[in-house]
């Protein structure tokens, strides 16, 4: 019998489509990389299967390295060129610096084992592959910040933060004008930077 008593308990949030559907969707490639290497293995022998892994763990890895390094030199130039006065970064020095993370992805895809997985990541490290996915993913970036700003009590501060200049220097303030004749009662003010 009931008596249209409220359960004690709360009612669960929804899960989102991502959360139920990215496990299943791990599990599935895991068994999938697994089906493929047993069908080398049958084909050939377990030590081509032993090579193809090694093979990928070791290219993976110097992608990674060298991806890294080049990523740390152009930060480290970008550093030196802001200490030496310059301010401004040169735009030829970006175009070296796209795609190392793609590149380090690409890597860190190689030495997972699996074919598959070594597929994706020899993919990724091809140059126009790279420029396609960094496209895309910018603008599902950007599709998905305008979301979240429209969303948001804060969207103004979202839309602000993303707006692109030419010279890319943005400095938000208020302009404030002493009249003459207008005296301040404190006095003059003192500099905000020497």
């Amino acid at each position: 019998m009931t008596t249209g008593a409220q359960s004690p308990y709360p009612a669960r949030p929804r899960r989102s489509r991502l959360r139920t559907l990215l496990p299943l969707g791990v599990a599935a490639w895991l068994v999938l990389e697994i089906w493929l290497l047993t069908l080398v293995a049958g084909a050939s022998s377990g030590l081509v299967v032993f090579l193809i892994l090694l093979a990928g763990i070791v290219l993976g890895s110097y992608v990674i390295k060298r991806a890294g390094r080049r990523a740390f030199r152009n930060l480290t130039e970008t550093v030196q060129q802001q200490q030496g006065g310059g301010g401004t970064v040169t735009p030829g020095a970006r175009t070296d610096s796209e795609g190392n993370g793609l590149t380090m992805l690409g890597g860190l895809l190689i030495v997972l084992p699996g074919l598959i997985s070594d597929a994706l990541g020899l993919l990724l490290l091809v140059p126009p592959v790279q420029k396609a996915v960094s496209r895309y993913a910018e603008r599902t970036f950007e599709r998905k910040l305008r979301e979240a700003a429209a969303q948001s009590p804060l969207g103004d501060a979202f839309t602000q933060a993303r707006m692109r200049h030419p010279d890319g220097k943005v400095v938000q303030g208020e302009v404030i004008r002493d009249e003459p004749g207008s005296g301040s009662p404190e006095g003059p003010r003192p500099p905000l930077a020497k």
